[in-house]
């Protein structure tokens, strides 16, 4: 069974609750560009730092870098991007259009009835042609030929042409590796499905450099750890597949390419979040080629020089916080409730917010002792203070930003200094004195389960 298409849902929910925006929206948007809002950043953010703990700082053999976007130009001339790195476009000449022409299938026509360009009687479509998907500027006071530079397609590049910079000043040995998080931008033709496929893009990406004759066995273990870690995230293993290129489809260069792929439902489908691409020394080569500048790595051990191997794991943050939340969508009956919630399951450790805070009345020092709760659970982690209507509206409220615990302060707690905490997930309560709410929470939370339920803070306490 497929599973249901909930994109317009989410675009809906992400805007309400302060994960995404339309980018410049008051003055009409601009297509496919989206600004992440205070939860939408504090996710992304939890992604990347789970990203660059798994990467770098739990490794001793990866080492972090952050290159700069603007590059010299040959760069790109030697990565084969300002020659080859173009998609087919066709403009349709009724309805102004611009479309992929490998891509048709997956395009809407701009003229109603919608349907897929060239299905309209009056369709008149152009012979494709060839359109390069980097963005120029130009670099210095004048705009003419010899300044122009290009906003990087990607952060791969910036990783080769200082592997021997980052290799001698940590003094690695192969195999290792060089790790970013940075932003890229693409001219897509037909970006679309939300954050999905955007102009603006970050990426997660690591680069590891191997002795040629090991390459195909790195790849098969970074294959396996880079799925093993998307489980770790909470998504569902029956939405999770690999997608192998092979025939057309395996770049020039590739000696080997899988996809991790996820099912966001719908027509979306199963869709790239992550490659792993064994490059060979294709990069290094043709840098080495283009700069006239060796990058031969010198093993002196084994008395051997060669140009290393590259393994990449190239992880979309973006999409991988778009599959995080398809994944956390729920539309669930609560027993005793009419109309039910919408709640984000979210792993604990990367909701954005880690608890609610809410005093039950205005009254009976009932806010006075939940703020002083709240300004000391902030020390630790992200809170949300809230006071403002019926407790089960607030609930609500952090149900939809996919916050695992809720605190409340009611008449008990300022007699005794008790206070419960809601689980998010199975909506039971649990009652604890409040100076250790934030450690029940916070070793639940490096517990690194998945969900948030109340019985796994009760099989501790047996």
């Amino acid at each position: 069974m497929p599973f249901p298409d909930v994109l317009e849902k989410l675009v809906s929910l992400c805007k309400r609750r302060g994960f995404v925006f339309q980018s410049s929206e008051i003055y009409g948007g601009l297509g496919s560009v989206w600004d992440y809002g205070p939860l939408g950043i504090e996710l992304k953010r939890n992604l990347q730092e789970r990203w660059w703990n798994t990467m770098v700082r739990q490794r001793d053999d990866i080492e972090g870098l952050d290159s700069a976007i603007l590059m010299h130009p040959r760069v790109w001339e030697a990565s084969g991007h300002v020659g080859g790195f173009v998609d087919p476009l066709v403009d349709c000449k009724v309805c102004k259009g611009r479309f992929r022409a490998d891509k048709l299938q997956d395009a809407q026509c701009l003229k109603k009835p919608s349907k897929k360009p060239g299905e309209h009687s009056e369709c008149q479509l152009t012979e494709p042609r060839q359109f390069n998907l980097m963005f120029k500027t130009h670099i210095g006071a004048v705009e003419d030929s010899s300044a122009v530079i290009y906003m990087r397609p990607e952060t791969a590049q910036g990783s080769y042409v200082n592997f021997l910079n980052v290799q001698q000043s940590t003094r690695q040995k192969v195999p290792f590796g060089i790790a970013q998080i940075g932003k890229a931008f693409r001219n897509e033709i037909t970006p679309g499905n939300f954050i999905f496929r955007t102009r603006e893009f970050e990426q997660m990406e690591m680069q590891f450099f191997v002795e040629p004759g090991t390459d195909m066995e790195h790849f098969e273990k970074w294959k396996a750890a880079r799925m093993e870690w998307h489980r770790g995230l909470g998504l569902d293993a029956d939405r999770l597949q690999f997608h192998e290129h092979a025939g057309n489809e395996l770049a020039h260069y590739a000696r080997a390419a899988y996809d991790v792929e996820f099912d966001f439902g719908g027509s979306l489908g199963f869709q790239e979040i992550e490659g792993i691409h064994n490059r060979g020394d294709f990069d290094l080569g043709k840098h080495q080629e283009f700069s006239k500048k060796s990058l031969l790595y010198i093993d002196q051990a084994a008395n051997k020089r060669y140009l290393p191997y590259v393994i990449e794991t190239a992880c979309g943050p973006n999409r991988t916080l778009l599959a995080l939340l398809v994944n956390a969508y729920r539309e669930e009956a609560v027993e005793g409730e009419e109309e039910g919630r919408v709640v984000l399951r979210l792993h604990p450790a990367l909701a954005p917010i880690k608890a609610g805070v809410f005093p039950l009345t205005k009254k009976d020092g009932q806010p006075e002792m939940a703020t002083r709760i709240a300004d000391d659970l902030r020390k630790k982690f992200p809170v949300f203070y809230d006071d403002a209507g019926a407790i089960g509206r607030r609930y609500r409220r952090q149900d939809e930003a996919g916050t695992p615990f809720g605190i409340t302060i009611d008449g008990q707690s300022t007699s005794d200094g008790t206070v419960t905490i809601r689980f998010r997930d199975d909506l039971k309560q649990i009652r604890v004195d409040a100076a250790v709410a934030g450690d029940v929470m916070a070793k639940h939370i490096a517990s690194d389960l998945a969900v948030t339920e109340s019985r796994s803070v009760a099989e501790e306490q047996h």
